[in-house]
């Protein structure tokens, strides 16, 4: 009997150790905002559309998640990331479809990350680096390239996160890193008009940051898209950011070529911004975008111009908490169409129209 608890206690003992070589952390972001959007209503007749309401996620996007690691030995470590979004201004919560990243892996400092599941691809922070509201839902580059006939994956929104993928991160060297992802179509090719690779993606992205200095680039591929016409999607972008302390200046640029005559939303979105801090704590935000589509006499024959400018002001009252207020324009070309911050679609202006959008909110950060 002595043995059994002698033992039993070994084991627990041994047990606690290995625990203790797991670090898992919960984190989050509660954000909500009121929402004021008018414009011209896209019906018979013209009209005016309007909103007033609670939003979630305007600055950040709302969220919950679970990360961890687990030490392996000589510098390897286990890792995992569970991070769902939420709709606190409607009861939304945690699930599948709400999933913004769940994924395993190997790290190690030396050789760099290797991780399976749904994942960001690159642009998904290159996009937010570059942009002066860090890719919040008011931004002009990315509601603009989240609308539904620009259909960008080059974006700091849901068309950038990728489901059956597996990812490869570089260690940072010397303020370099570099990232590829391939997300598998996860089609059965039985049959000799279906491949494998149909809907699958891929995409590389290159990040370098020393000093005042950002600058990215990616590129990704959506392959062989059967729901279009079956043929590619290619999509580059280069951002770059430089910080004078005195104001913070962004510019980028992307293009998208889009093979399939069916759809052929070739486009290109080009955008420059500023972060002016004011005091301490506060900042002012300033941005302009344009999305010009390009689709000759292809598709929907989309050739005009969707443009966007925005400024906003944020307050942090803590490290984890800022207020922040905002105002959003958009203006349509007479042949093309954008798409609305913080997903309203049912007030953003129609072709030829304009819209106006103001936001004031609280994020908290832990």
């Amino acid at each position: 009997m002595q043995k059994k608890l002698i033992a039993l206690a070994v084991a627990s003992v041994a047990s606690g150790a290995a625990f203790a070589q797991t670090n898992v952390t919960m984190y989050g972001i509660a954000d909500a905002g009121y929402v004021y959007s008018t414009g011209k209503a896209n019906i018979a007749g013209g009209g005016t559309n309007k909103f007033s309401g609670i939003e979630s996620g305007l600055l950040s996007g709302s969220r919950l998640g679970f990360k961890g690691e687990e030490a392996l030995g000589n510098g390897l470590k286990a890792i995992f990331q569970l991070e769902y979004g939420l709709s606190i201004d409607s009861n939304a919560g945690v699930g599948t479809a709400l999933a913004r990243q769940q994924f395993v892996g190997l790290s190690s400092n030396a050789l760099g990350t290797v991780a399976l599941g749904r994942q960001y691809a690159p642009a998904y922070d290159a996009t937010a680096r570059n942009d002066a509201f860090a890719g919040a839902a008011f931004a002009p580059q990315s509601f603009l390239t989240t609308s539904t006939d620009g259909n960008n994956t080059i974006t700091p929104n849901s068309g950038a996160r990728w489901n059956n993928a597996v990812t490869y991160t570089t260690p940072n060297w010397g303020g370099f890193t570099g990232k590829a992802i391939y997300g598998f179509g996860e089609n059965a090719g039985n049959d000799r008009f279906v491949s494998t690779s149909d809907n699958g993606r891929w995409g590389v992205g290159a990040n370098f940051s020393a000093g005042m200095f950002n600058v990215d680039g990616v590129y990704q591929v959506r392959q062989n898209v059967v729901a279009a016409n079956g043929k590619d999607i290619n999509e580059w972008y280069v951002g770059a950011t430089l910080d004078l302390k005195f104001a913070k200046l962004m510019a980028s640029y992307q293009d998208q070529n889009d093979k399939n005559t069916l759809t052929n939303n070739d486009n290109s979105t080009w955008s420059v911004g500023a972060v002016i801090p004011v005091m301490s704590s506060s900042a002012i935000h300033l941005g302009y975008a344009e999305l010009d589509f390009d689709q000759g006499n292809k598709g929907a024959q989309l050739n005009g111009k969707s443009k966007a400018a925005a400024v906003a002001f944020s307050h942090g009252l803590s490290k984890r908490t800022t207020l922040y207020t905002g105002y959003v324009y958009t203006k349509n070309g007479d042949d093309s169409v954008g798409a609305a911050p913080a997903g309203l679609t049912n007030v953003i202006g129609a072709v030829d129209r304009k819209n106006h959008t103001f936001t004031a909110g609280i994020r908290h950060t832990f």
